[in-house]
């Protein structure tokens, strides 16, 4: 990342055994970041010289913690969030109308969409210098727009979008009065050829559908592009800022 002076010297990627967040970490080594944090749940990441791989369970506070703790030494100053979910591991896909709520289904997508990205910053934002530029960054989506909402279904993965992206909001309001020099920003990825979306692909247009590398390459420009006075914002792949 070049439109910033040496930055990222250190980064942060929680899921990086996904395919935008395996991307994300390739990416970010090929640039030659000095260090760069890659956490799984199963420990399986992209390998690299400048690659540290780390272990968390979206779910478990401690372990989240756990890794933080590990970071405070060395700090990032650049943090994406690369986890979520759609689909739950028993097939549960997105409900298309009211009639199949579930609240036990809903409160698992809450869980890995907006809990959990929250537990990160509160555990990540402190690490962040309050002298130089930093980032904190977290996969969103468009689905999360209110005003952009004209189709209606999706309702917990609208749901717990729209809620993270309040979230980051309210994290840039608070973060702003500390670290002048933050940035805080969801990321809509476009459609990614991912298992995320695997079962979604058939009505997509060859030239909107993104391989992992391209999307990671598109937000890490975009990431770099961002100025304090964007902190609170969703961004798209191109950098156009999605509607509240």
């Amino acid at each position: 990342m070049t439109g910033q002076a040496d930055f990222p010297k250190c980064a942060a990627i929680f899921g990086a055994s996904g395919g935008i967040g395996a991307a994300l970490t390739l990416a970010l080594a090929d640039r030659g970041v000095e260090r760069i944090y890659a956490g799984s749940r199963s420990g399986h990441v992209p390998g690299g010289a400048s690659v540290i791989p780390f272990t968390f369970d979206l779910v478990e506070e401690s372990s989240i913690a756990a890794a933080a703790g590990m970071m405070a030494n060395a700090p990032p100053d650049l943090v994406i969030v690369a986890t979520g979910t759609l689909t739950l591991a028993d097939g549960t896909g997105p409900e298309r109308t009211y009639r199949m709520l579930d609240p036990a289904a809903m409160l698992q997508v809450l869980r890995a969409n907006t809990i959990g990205p929250a537990i990160i910053a509160k555990h990540l934002l402190p690490l962040f210098a309050r002298d130089r530029r930093s980032v904190f960054a977290a996969l969103s989506a468009r689905v999360g727009s209110i005003g952009d909402n004209r189709m209606g279904g999706w309702h917990s993965y609208r749901a717990s979008k729209a809620a993270l992206n309040m979230l980051l909001k309210n994290f840039a309001i608070e973060l702003a009065r500390t670290h002048k020099l933050a940035v805080i920003a969801g990321l809509h990825p476009g459609t990614v050829d991912t298992a995320l979306s695997q079962p979604f692909q058939g009505n997509v247009p060859d030239k909107q559908l993104f391989t992992p590398q391209r999307s990671a390459e598109s937000l890490l420009g975009v990431l770099e592009r961002l100025q304090p006075e964007d902190s609170g914002g969703v961004f798209d792949w191109a950098g156009a800022r999605v509607p509240d």
